[in-house]
């Protein structure tokens, strides 16, 4: 049997970012569970700010087509979100708002999203860990007919959870990593 094939989405391109730093935790975790894993940058997808007027004149802009492309190579897909005023930030939210527009025919626009599990994780520097964040973000996906595991990975005080390494430093934090990556995994193997 093949290794699981991961794809995994920072929604965050800063330097340094905590939500970057707990995507590299989390590959760490995949591998170790014998998962194939592919850690990509939304800044190598450029998209236009989602309008319908946009995609009437142009199209789908070809960076969403190759994004939608991306996620289909892969069993199952790790978002890790920022939280901008209590909601998923533009990057993302504008992204998921391309591939829900990519017609992949037989199976029509949105297809990307459908048969594939997805798992959600953020790192916060506050008490929450992007919690609203997440809800927000499970909620968007839920309404594309997205496949969201139950498991998800809030971290809170995310400027102290990580050693040199970019490994979590407590047991706690680790666990709810462990939970999400196992179920992730399990998921994806039924549904494949």
């Amino acid at each position: 049997m093949s290794a699981l094939k991961i794809l995994i989405i920072p929604g965050s391109t800063r330097a340094g970012s905590h939500n970057a730093r707990l995507a590299a935790a989390a590959a760490y975790q995949f591998v170790q569970a014998d998962a194939d894993i592919t850690r990509i940058s939304l800044a190598d997808f450029p998209l236009p700010i989602y309008d319908a007027d946009l995609e009437a004149q142009s199209g789908v802009p070809r960076a969403a087509v190759n994004l939608a492309r991306m996620i289909g190579g892969h069993d199952a897909v790790l978002l890790v979100t920022p939280e901008y005023n209590a909601a998923v930030p533009p990057l993302l939210s504008n992204a998921i708002a391309w591939l829900s527009r990519v017609d992949q025919p037989p199976e029509g626009r949105g297809a990307v999203f459908r048969n594939r599990p997805f798992a959600i994780a953020a790192a916060a520097e506050n008490r929450f860990g992007g919690e609203r964040a997440l809800a927000a973000l499970r909620l968007m996906l839920t309404a594309c007919n997205a496949m969201v595991i139950p498991s998800q990975l809030a971290l809170a005080f995310a400027d102290k959870a990580f050693n040199d390494m970019d490994r979590l430093k407590h047991p706690a934090d680790q666990a709810a990593l462990d939970a999400l990556v196992r179920q992730l995994i399990e998921t994806a193997q039924q549904t494949t």
